[in-house]
């Protein structure tokens, strides 16, 4: 077991897992405080943290409050991170600079990885993956997440590929980086708010078992890196893709329009995608991050028998 890193402050809840040994499974939290509406984004934050519990696991939603990297979060902290008008964005890069000035950040996927792994923690659960923007030939626009997953060993859960990306680039940089990237029960990659995206999945597992042992072989080689798993949104909650790709490009367009540009681009994105579709969009984010936080737990819970 890895001790902590003396910079990040624990939760009771996760130190005491972490010295016992039981299985922990992190939570980025820029889907709280940047890619929700209030009061949903704490009713789905304190809803997945209670599913991974349900698993046999602890959770560990991962943010900066007042400049230090917390690992855990109770009730008021998640509302803070929720309704505090100055909550940053944090990537990889923005970390010293948030935690330097004593402020408030949310962690992306990157960010959150490389906090988790400072922790001990080995299996980390979001929503979608950053990757390769679209126009990116121009643009130079790839996430951090991508660089992350590449050399911090961490397995990370989610729905694939945030769709609003160019997912056939990313998943040729991933491959690139020497990430293994397994869909969880398809031979589809998965393209976030649908099971479909033109794709074939480049590996495929069919249980949490499997999953874990490919981690531990993984790391057991000395292969740093992440594992990342694809876990398809369940068919009664998708939106299937040519439905979902029109309301892409109309925002794609809108964000063209109104020069947004950067870490901006999927906030505005992903909001706005929530009001051309009406909020149905909204409902699959909610329902496959749940989806992914039961095979999160599963896989720490099977990772933790393999230590």
């Amino acid at each position: 077991m890895n001790t902590p890193h003396p910079s990040l402050r624990l939760s009771t809840e996760v130190a005491q897992a972490l010295d016992a040994g039981r299985p922990v499974v992190a939570l980025e939290s820029t889907i709280i405080s940047h890619g929700m509406p209030y009061p949903r984004n704490v009713a789905m934050a304190v809803e997945v943290e209670q599913i991974i519990r349900d698993g046999g696991a602890t959770p560990a939603t991962i943010a900066v409050l007042d400049g230090v990297p917390r690992i855990g979060l109770d009730r008021d902290e998640l509302e803070t991170l929720a309704t505090h008008p100055d909550v940053a964005k944090v990537s990889l890069r923005d970390l010293p600079y948030v935690v330097a000035r004593k402020a408030h950040g949310a962690t992306t996927v990157a960010a959150t990885m490389r906090l988790a792994a400072l922790a001990g923690i080995r299996v980390f659960v979001t929503g979608g993956l950053g990757g390769v923007h679209r126009g990116a030939e121009t643009s130079f626009d790839i996430s951090a997440d991508l660089t992350e997953l590449g050399q911090t060993d961490v397995a990370v859960v989610s729905a694939g590929v945030k769709s609003i990306l160019d997912i056939g680039l990313t998943l040729e940089k991933l491959e690139t980086l020497g990430v293994p990237v397994v869909v969880h029960g398809s031979d589809e990659f998965p393209s976030f708010y649908s099971r479909s995206s033109g794709h074939a999945a480049p590996l495929r597992a069919d249980s949490a078992d499997e999953l874990a042992a490919m981690m531990r072989a993984k790391w057991d080689l000395g292969l740093h890196g992440a594992l990342a798993v694809a876990n398809p949104v369940p068919v009664e909650d998708e939106i299937p893709a040519d439905e979902i790709g029109v309301l892409i490009d109309r925002a794609l367009a809108e964000c063209d329009e109104r020069g947004i540009h950067g870490k901006d681009i999927t906030p505005f994105l992903l909001g706005r995608i929530v009001e051309l579709s009406e909020g149905r969009s909204l409902d699959t984010n909610i329902a496959l991050v749940r989806y992914n936080a039961r095979l999160g737990a599963a896989l720490a819970v099977a990772y933790q028998r393999l230590a």
